[in-house]
């Protein structure tokens, strides 16, 4: 393997010629940073990554820690990190806590242990030890999808409470009026804020959100089951189950399928975080969909202005409604209220609302 020595003779300069000209240093001359990068091609020479970090005190490394590798959004959204991290120059090192705050401590003390410029963080049961100490002693770091109050960390994060309301004014247009939700973790700001939108947009229709309508998930597909088999136990069951998250949506479907039953026939079903996998279910799933390649780009570049020593801001961009038909197919034209026409009703959102028929 070639060594910058090799580089310096084949080009006829010195060793500390070589550096600045692969540091882009005005001081060298085009003539002979031309025969620099002509050696470094002849040779196939790669510079020290260990050795610059070392120079410049910065690995152009991010860490990004998200809850749960398995869930399709979280895929999706560090899919998103890497592309635009490669793009501004930066590696990414991918932790999976797992929806665990030990294994979340874990990943940030070995994603600090190798000297990362920059951490992303979707934090699980609002936060750890390490991981806050490490944003209260400076560490540059971004809270993405989830946050913790109180921290002064910059937020990147969907706000879904305008596609909320539509999914209820989409519902409520159906003739449904028993509406349920399988609820996140509380001790996240995911879980208890699709919670309180979906409460306060039923509430818009005087509808109530009564306590055996609302089942405490875990975002995983197991707890999806288990909530939904508990509503279809209930005397009077909801008319749809809102699942707070993809995964417990489908293992919601599993649990309507291992009864006997039919969506939307027998009870409709929609969930927050849509996906792929949702176009190809039968039926297709209703789902408010968020701007997870968005969010991991603005994530990103947030976290690049935190290492440059600037503040970073927070971001928030709206999510949508994606109209299937695991709810029931849509009256026919002027036959249904709209929203505004009920006393106490919010008038249109301005979210944008997409409309599916696979």
């Amino acid at each position: 393997m070639a060594s910058i020595k090799d580089v310096a003779a084949e080009a006829g300069v010195s060793v500390a010629t070589v550096s600045r000209a692969l540091n882009g240093h005005p001081s060298v001359s085009p003539a002979a940073r031309a025969r620099v990068l002509a050696a470094v091609d002849t040779l196939g020479y790669r510079p020290n990554a260990v050795a610059r970090s070392l120079r410049t005190d910065q690995t152009r490394t991010l860490g990004l820690v998200i809850s749960d590798v398995m869930n399709p959004y979280f895929t999706e959204l560090a899919r998103s990190v890497e592309e635009e991290a490669r793009a501004l120059g930066y590696s990414v090192i991918i932790g999976n806590a797992d929806e665990r705050p030990d294994l979340q401590d874990h990943h940030v003390t070995t994603l600090l242990d190798r000297r990362i410029d920059g951490l992303l963080v979707s934090p699980t049961d609002g936060g750890s030890p390490r991981m806050l100490d490490a944003a209260r002693a400076g560490t540059p770091m971004v809270f993405v999808d989830r946050w913790i109050p109180g921290v002064d960390v910059p937020v990147v994060r969907s706000d879904g409470r305008a596609a909320v309301r539509d999914l209820v004014a989409h519902l409520h247009g159906l003739g449904h009026r028993r509406l349920a939700i399988i609820a996140g973790p509380a001790a996240t700001t995911t879980g208890r804020e699709r919670v309180d939108a979906f409460r306060e947009a039923l509430a818009a229709y005087g509808l109530p959100l009564p306590d055996a309508y609302i089942g405490q998930g875990d975002f995983q597909a197991g707890s999806g089951r288990r909530v939904t088999e508990g509503f279809l136990d209930l005397p009077e069951p909801p008319e749809v189950v809102f699942a707070a998250d993809n995964l417990m949506a489908l293992g919601a479907l599993d649990a309507v399928r291992a009864r006997g039953l039919r969506v939307p026939e027998d009870i409709g079903l929609a969930a927050f975080d849509d996906i792929p996998w949702f176009v190809h279910t039968d039926p297709p799933v209703t789902a408010i969909a968020q701007p997870t390649r968005d969010l991991g780009r603005a994530a990103v570049r947030a976290l690049v202005e935190r290492i440059a020593g600037r503040a970073g801001e927070s971001v928030a961009l709206p999510a949508r409604l994606v109209v299937r038909r695991s709810c029931g197919e849509p009256p026919p034209a002027g036959s249904a209220e709209q929203p505004g026409e009920h006393p106490g009703e919010h008038p249109p959102s301005p979210s944008p609302v997409r409309r599916s028929t696979p």
